[in-house]
């Protein structure tokens, strides 16, 4: 019988982890499978798609990371929850950078990891259609598409996700818990660093070559898109 909250594929080569987060997944209404290693879930993964994955990025026989790049070329765009005891900022990048959704330190509170999976389960409304443009910056919604000064960008999902937001708001500025919220589909406190990561990628990719920045920081509030040709930037902006 399927579990009522969802169907969750957990992928991690540690026996003890896979049983503790399989009863305490079942208790909280999620219906489980498990894979015994990154090979054993990619393939679990591909041949019965589950609703979200909690994927442990340490694995000796093929990582988590190269697990969730692998089903992101696949063009699959199920939610990833990474598991992962390294907690040096760079770890966190190079996991979400590989597509993951989000990712969550060892030791956790179960509690906190089944929230995480409900927002990232959460349905969010329709995005909507249309193109928008901000100065040179052009966003197909529809088509998933983005470009600035007609240069392609090739973003992650939850890239364009965040700058359709920002772009949808241009001008506005916007916290972290409003783009938590809007974005991830988090209603909850967590750590607020994952948008300033993603803020990190989207700035890489719409300043290469040089171009001036658009997306700005404004200290103590959060962010807001905005092109040099939409007045001057507030006291405090970066």
């Amino acid at each position: 019988m399927v579990g009522k909250a969802g169907r969750v594929l957990v992928v991690d080569d540690d026996a003890a982890i896979r049983r503790s987060l399989e009863r305490g997944l079942r208790l909280n209404g999620f219906s489980v499978a498990l894979a015994e290693g990154g090979s054993a879930g990619l393939a679990q993964a591909r041949t019965d798609r589950p609703d979200i994955i909690v994927l442990d990025v340490c694995m000796p026989d093929l990582n988590g990371n190269d697990v969730c790049q692998a089903l992101r070329d696949d063009g699959d765009d199920v939610p990833v929850l990474m598991l992962s005891a390294l907690d040096e900022v760079a770890d966190r990048v190079a996991g979400l950078q590989a597509g993951g959704d989000d990712y969550l330190l060892k030791p956790f509170a179960l509690q906190e990891l089944v929230l995480r999976l409900h927002a990232l389960l959460r349905r969010r409304p329709p995005a909507a259609t249309g193109t928008l443009r901000v100065g040179g910056l052009v966003l197909d919604a529809a088509a998933h598409r983005a470009s600035l000064d007609d240069r392609p960008l090739q973003l992650t999902r939850r890239e364009f996700a965040l700058l359709e937001l920002l772009t949808r708001n241009a001008g506005i500025v916007l916290t972290r818990e409003q783009l938590l919220e809007r974005v991830w589909g988090y209603d909850f406190q967590v750590r607020s660093d994952v948008v300033d990561t993603f803020v990190s990628y989207l700035r890489r990719k719409l300043e290469a070559g040089g171009r001036p920045r658009i997306l700005h920081t404004v200290r103590g509030v959060g962010f807001v898109l905005r092109t040099d040709g939409e007045g001057r930037q507030p006291e405090g902006t970066s």
